[in-house]
């Protein structure tokens, strides 16, 4: 009897320990996938960090980018026939390409031509081109491209015609509203038509912008309403010389022709002027 005894003795004892050592090598196990767990997690966050720290830095760059060119010293003051002579050293040889009644239909295009070429300008915008979301997201990305923002007045009405009351409202509530939208105001004033009056360019100063009428210009006139017609013209005309200020608008044979311009006026030695180098008020 105490043989069978010790039997079970000896039998609950291994049972026991082997009960116990599968129990811990459970544990072990258990505690070994815990321990992956978070190193796992903790390399997705640091990953996650790393490219929000990417995001950031380019971001910075850009913003530094701007404020370097905002604070840019000015090489080029505008003459009395709207061209751009040199204030020192700068090249004389430059060429403004300006984009007015933007962004009606074919400005957004038109800039990522430019940006494609990095070709700068100017594009001149009217109120009445940013009244939806969808046209507001349009100047937005003009600006985004890094194409300076003019104001070409709300309505392009003829500011000869209007009171004083409702020029300012033309000019400086366009002001408003494209500050509203890309966060700057302009610095560059183009009245329609070129018809300014004595208000609107003491208006246009008192807001720190330059009015800037042109030199010459011809996507408007019949004989040029075909993009190789124009851009012949444009590169070709006896009008272009140092300095020259260029017209264009928003238009489909003056957004096919615009590539042509650039191409054109560059192989005849012109630089595009920035016009970041220009001399404002």
């Amino acid at each position: 009897m105490k043989k069978w005894t010790s039997l079970w003795v000896v039998l609950i004892f291994l049972l026991s320990a082997c009960s116990g050592a599968n129990g811990e090598e459970a544990k072990k196990q258990e505690e070994e996938a815990v321990e992956k767990e978070p190193k796992e997690e903790v390399v997705e966050e640091e990953k996650a960090d790393e490219e929000t720290d990417e995001e950031i830095e380019t971001k910075e760059t850009a913003e530094e980018d701007e404020e370097v060119m905002k604070n840019a010293e000015p090489q080029y003051e505008l003459t009395g026939n709207w061209s751009f002579k040199p204030i020192r050293e700068a090249n004389p040889k430059v060429a403004l390409l300006t984009i007015d009644d933007a962004p009606d239909t074919h400005a957004v295009e038109m800039a990522e031509t430019l940006k494609e070429k990095d070709a700068p300008a100017i594009f001149f915008v009217n109120g009445h081109f940013i009244d939806t979301p969808e046209e507001k997201e349009k100047l937005k990305q003009i600006h985004e491209m890094g194409f300076a923002i003019g104001n070409h007045t709300a309505s392009h009405a003829s500011l000869p015609d209007l009171s004083e009351e409702e020029q300012r409202e033309e000019i400086v509530g366009l002001n408003d509203k494209i500050e509203e939208i890309i966060g700057e105001r302009p610095v560059f004033f183009r009245a329609p038509f070129g018809q300014n009056t004595d208000f609107s360019k003491q208006l246009a100063e008192d807001e720190g912008m330059l009015v800037m009428n042109w030199t010459y210009g011809y996507d408007w006139e019949s004989d040029y309403q075909d993009d190789q017609a124009l851009a012949d013209i444009m590169v070709n005309t006896p009008l272009l010389n140092n300095g020259a200020n260029l017209l264009m608008h928003d238009r489909d044979w003056t957004n096919k022709a615009l590539g042509s311009i650039a191409d054109g006026l560059r192989e005849k030695g012109y630089e595009l002027l920035d016009p970041a180098l220009i001399q404002t008020p």
